[in-house]
Parts: structure tokens; C-alpha cells; sequence
């Protein structure tokens, strides 16, 4: 298995964005897909914004490595020219199956042979997207932690049909850029951090949704209670509304109603977590 050298990143979200930069800033030749230049125009903004809080809260950015990390990325809104000579594509789109599905099916046409495929889906398995990538031996999920500079875990989880020696290139690849690589030894939707993170948004949820207690004395009664530096709802605005919302509208009842109420009180009012300055929380 050759070396992986050269990246390309599909979506500039939150996620995506941070994990762009945290790639290029270990020296690899990022390109960062999105679907028009208006969104990659936000995308430098960010990009922008993440070399500064380098700068400030990681160690091995002084003298200038965080604006250097700059000069590695490139950006495209043609998938086709995106992916054009990449050894490994992580997918960071939205968290819904259908629009995965149509966009592996692409991708699968329009990289070259060698590259490797990689989900940084946070609850869909592997297997419900290898199918698409006419590659599943090439396939497996690489999924990163939020603040990844601070929050540094990479769990690395392939299916039945996953060659082990792309499995060891994408762990190999993961300690290259400064991540903790988790192997997770077969799949499992969740993976391990979000198997146990889930729960304890979910039964938020239900606080909030039930009438129980607002956001404010939920946080603070976890972060009391078990002397977390984060309540839930502040997670919720930091991992991004959105992502919630989607999350939320495909499981079980009482998440659904989270989702309505995330949608009237939150979405539709232009209220996304940190990334647009407020959500439960104005920052």
C-alpha cells in the first residue's frame, strides 16, 4: 500500500473544515470540496478562523506553521477535478443516507483506482454505504472528534470487506496527522465515542422536550454533577444544530420531536450552534 500523501476533504462544514486544516497543517496537499464558490468562499473564512485559534491553543503553531498550513490547501467545487489525484477521500457531507449513497456512486466513477474511500459519518455503518463506492475494499469510516486539535481521536472502523492493508494506511495516516487512531474491531453504529455520547444528548433531549428543565439548568447540573467542562446543550451548539437536527429526524419518537422543536425554535430562525454565533447559547 503506497503512502498517502495527497487528500482531498468533501464538504467544508464544521467537521470537514477542521479536519481539512488539521490534515493540512501535518504538511499534506489538501483540496476541500464543495458543491458551488460561494460556499468555499466561507470556507477560506473558516479556514482562516481555525489558523487563528491554532495559533493561540496549539503548541506546534508558533512560528507561523498555522498560516503555512494555508499554503497546502487548495479548493474545488468540481468533484471530478477535487478528487482527480487524491490517495484518500474523507466524506464530511450532511448525515443523510440518500445524499451519501448518490455521492459515492459519483465518486466511485471519477477517482482513480488507487484512492481510498473514507465516511467520517458519525451513526451510519460502513456496510450501509460500501456498496456505492465500487470499491469496498478501499472503504471504511474515519470519524474525528469536534475541536480535532484539542479532541484528537480518529476511530478507524472498515467492514467485512475492507482490505486490511488499507485499513493500516488510513491508521498510519491518522497518527501522521496528529490523531489518537481508536480501531474498532467491527462495526458498530456509533463507534465508540458516540455510543456513549448519544445517550446523554438524547436523554437532554428529553428533559427539554418533556418540560423537565430548560437547557441552562441541564448543563449545569451535569457539569456539577460529574465535573464536565461541557452540559450537553452547549455540546449540541458546538457540534452544530443541523447535525442534530438530521440526526434527530431519522430516530425514534421523542428524538423526532426534538427535531421539530430544534427546527421552529432554532434552524428556521438562522440558529446553528457556535457556527453562526448563536443556538442554545450566544457566542
Amino acid at each position: 500500500m503506497s503512502d498517502i500523501t495527497t487528500v482531498t476533504v468533501l464538504g467544508t462544514g464544521v467537521l470537514g473544515s477542521q479536519i481539512a486544516f488539521q490534515t493540512a497543517f501535518h504538511g499534506f496537499t489538501v483540496t476541500a470540496y464543495d458543491i458551488n464558490d460561494d460556499v468555499l468562499a466561507k470556507a477560506k473564512e473558516r479556514f482562516a478562523g481555525l489558523a487563528a485559534v491554532y495559533e493561540k491553543e496549539v503548541q506546534e503553531a508558533a512560528g507561523g506553521k498555522a498560516q503555512e498550513a494555508l499554503t497546502n490547501l487548495r479548493y474545488s467545487s468540481d468533484l471530478a477535478q477535487a478528487v482527480k489525484d487524491a490517495d484518500l477521500v474523507i466524506e464530511a457531507v450532511p448525515e443523510n443516507l440518500d445524499l451519501k449513497r448518490e455521492l459515492y456512486t459519483k465518486l466511485g466513477e471519477l477517482a482513480p483506482a488507487k484512492t481510498i474511500f473514507a465516511t467520517n459519518s458519525s451513526t451510519l455503518l460502513p456496510s450501509d454505504l460500501a456498496g456505492y463506492t465500487g470499491r469496498q475494499d478501499k472503504f471504511l469510516a474515519l470519524h474525528f472528534a469536534n475541536h480535532v486539535w484539542v479532541n484528537n481521536t480518529a476511530e478507524v472502523m472498515g467492514t467485512t470487506k475492507t482490505d486490511p492493508e488499507v485499513y493500516r494506511a488510513v491508521v498510519d495516516f491518522a497518527t501522521a496527522i496528529g490523531m489518537v487512531p481508536i480501531e474498532i474491531k467491527k462495526e458498530k453504529a456509533g463507534y465508540v465515542l458516540n455510543s456513549l455520547l448519544v445517550p446523554l444528548l438524547d436523554a437532554a433531549a428529553e428533559l427539554l422536550v418533556d418540560g423537565i428543565a430548560d437547557p441552562e439548568t441541564i448543563d449545569k447540573t451535569w457539569r456539577i454533577g460529574t465535573g464536565a467542562p461541557k452540559g450537553p446543550f452547549e455540546i449540541f451548539d458546538i457540534v452544530g444544530l443541523t447535525t442534530a437536527y438530521n440526526i434527530s429526524s431519522v430516530a425514534g419518537p421523542k428524538q423526532q420531536e426534538f427535531a421539530a422543536y430544534l427546527k421552529e425554535n432554532y434552524i428556521d430562525k438562522g440558529k446553528l450552534g457556535v457556527a453562526t454565533g448563536e443556538g442554545f447559547y450566544r457566542y
